[in-house]
């Protein structure tokens, strides 16, 4: 029988390293952290190393099993670990998301729709490029880039010189403009029995790159579009043999599902799921990395939704007065941009859903609310 306390070794500290220890206490637990400093958000959930050598080898030696908070995390660190210690999601999984051109490569193979894409590396290159794929198109860096950071929106043939003096010198990746409706995210969770579970898919709201704000499930999703992303997914997981949460962000078209891009982690859309789901994202990917068996992922009530606190905590009082909302906190300073939590909200139709949003405006941009 899988013995069902493990020592978790988690290489990040940040709010998904908080929120993957808050899950996995009652589990019975126990985690470790490699992060930059005494004063990450995961510091009080564990014991949190620096990111010396002796410090990564220490928090190796401590771990049954580790995981990971970002797709930036380095493939070799993540191989080197696996010689003696699993890692999920594995290196596969990894060395796939952290490359935006790996990726789409990926979505190719496995015949998942994404937007006409080129790889680039001069200015020369891009002018090609933009004369294959035409504009609009962005211009993305193939690696690192979040929350809109890396990106360039080419309208105009007049913007070539611009966009390389601002994001080049480095590999780009231009993607045609793909014409969507709205966007969407699936979290799936695969454990190394090769079980599946999938939540619903979600309708995302970003302003200036930055996610927003989360419906739960998204409004008007037909079975067919739930069973195409499904569909989606279960090839990903399959071919990179993960082990562990994977997203996928989508844009919906008239012509079905487009592919974005994938995380190999618990997500930023998926944090509805800790109020929202019978099973959170980050208890499954606990019970995923552990050989655990998988949890319902079903919605508990009708609709749900996650509002981003970005940049300034805000009036966090109103919401502890409100019914059937629920305050995190990530314990991080204020920065214009940052993201210092999130509130969740669960309703039993969309009217009242809409009435809780219309008590939260501080928190949306301007008067943004869905």
């Amino acid at each position: 029988m899988t013995p069902i306390t493990h020592k978790i070794g988690v290489l990040g500290a940040g709010q998904l390293g908080r929120m993957l220890a808050i899950a996995g206490y009652p589990l019975g637990q126990k985690f470790a952290f490699l992060g930059a400093s005494q004063d990450e958000p995961s510091a009080l959930l564990g014991k949190l190393y620096t990111d010396e050598m002796a410090s990564l080898n220490e928090l190796v030696a401590f771990s049954d099993v580790m995981t990971y908070e970002s797709e930036n995390t380095s493939v070799e660190m993540v191989r080197e670990i696996a010689r003696s210690t699993p890692v999920y999601p594995g290196e596969k999984s990894l060395y796939h998301a952290q490359h935006r051109g790996r990726e789409k490569a990926l979505f190719d193979d496995l015949s998942i729709p994404c937007a006409p894409y080129r790889l680039v590396d001069s200015l020369e290159n891009l002018k090609l490029a933009v004369a294959e794929i035409g504009l609009p198109a962005v211009l993305k860096t193939t690696t690192e880039g979040y929350d809109g950071k890396g990106q360039f929106v080419l309208k105009e043939a007049s913007q070539i010189d611009q966009a390389w003096q601002k994001i080049g010198g480095r590999e780009l990746i231009l993607e045609g403009f793909i014409e969507f409706s709205r966007e969407l995210s699936i979290v799936a969770v695969r454990n190394a029995h090769n079980e599946h579970v999938y939540y619903p898919l979600v309708q995302n709201v970003h302003h200036d790159g930055i996610l927003r704000y989360t419906i739960a499930p998204a409004r008007q999703i037909s079975k067919a579009i739930q069973t195409q992303a499904e569909t989606y997914m279960q090839a990903l997981l399959d071919a990179l043999d993960h082990v562990g949460v994977l997203t996928l962000e989508l844009f919906e078209t008239r012509d079905g599902l487009v592919a974005n891009e994938m995380a190999p982690r618990v997500h930023n859309s998926g944090h509805w799921t800790i109020e929202g789901a019978l099973t959170s994202q980050f208890e499954n990917h606990i019970r995923a990395i552990t050989g655990l068996p998988l949890g319902d992922t079903s919605p508990r009530q009708p609709v749900a939704a996650m509002i981003n606190i970005i940049g300034e905590t805000g009036p966090v009082q109103e919401v502890l007065k409100m019914p059937n909302a629920f305050l995190h906190l990530y314990d991080k300073a204020e920065r214009a941009g940052r993201k210092l939590g999130h509130i969740n909200l669960v309703a039993d139709s969309e009217d009242a859903l809409y009435e809780q949003f219309k008590q939260l405006q501080a928190f949306l941009p301007n008067t943004d609310q869905p």
